[in-house]
């Protein structure tokens, strides 16, 4: 389909944050089992807010336009990734994330306000509730199921470490590529979120 493009819009995390996600999956990796789960290229991760899927061509100036529209609505704020967990829960692992803190109700508001704009354009809101998180890896599908149990088990008493903070800035419009090696992402556009005042900072 090339008149179409499989997007996203997400918030990107910057380097450090991206470092420290690094480090904690080569300490799950020393834990885990091979073949157990297919780990997520650390400078892809990122944190979604809706996943639009494959877009036609002509649609991609409307979208860029509404986040320019949403972004200034919203003041920069803070987040924190720490604590680790699963989908659907530790007994039956799917996916392996870093959970978020900080400004959620920022963060909710944001995710809202994208849904809110975006719906009319053929991409209906998600029925089930918004939970950001970091994806660090994918439970791969031939697993052994005692692998799997044990992967529940090891998320469970293993620490994200020290909590990661950030100021999210910006909001972006993203373009996943699917390749022999893994998904690639381009960021397409970048719309700045409104600036906090001095003395609120």
């Amino acid at each position: 389909m090339a008149d179409t493009w499989r997007l996203f819009i997400a918030i990107e995390l910057p380097s450090d944050i991206l470092s420290a996600l690094s480090e904690i999956q080569t300490r799950l990796k020393q834990q885990v089992p091979p073949r157990t789960v297919r780990w997520v290229d650390p400078k892809g991760i990122h944190l979604t807010l809706k996943f639009l899927g494959d877009v036609p061509l002509f649609q991609r100036s409307t979208i860029e336009h509404a986040l320019a529209e949403i972004a200034p609505r919203h003041t920069a704020f803070h987040l924190t990734a720490q604590g680790l967990g699963c989908f659907p829960n530790l007994k039956r692992p799917r996916v392996v994330w870093v959970g978020m803190q900080g400004q959620l109700q920022t963060l909710s508001a944001v995710h809202d306000d994208v849904e809110a704009w975006i719906a009319p354009m053929g991409y209906p809101a998600e029925e089930r509730a918004f939970n950001p998180h970091l994806t660090l890896g994918r439970v791969n599908r031939d697993a052994d199921r005692e692998n799997i149990t044990r992967l529940g088990a090891i998320i469970e008493h293993t620490s994200s470490g020290e909590a990661q903070s950030w100021q999210v800035e910006t909001i972006s419009l993203m373009r996943s590529e699917l390749k022999p090696g893994g998904a690639v992402y381009t960021e397409l556009f970048r719309a700045p979120l409104r600036q906090p005042d001095p003395d609120t900072r």
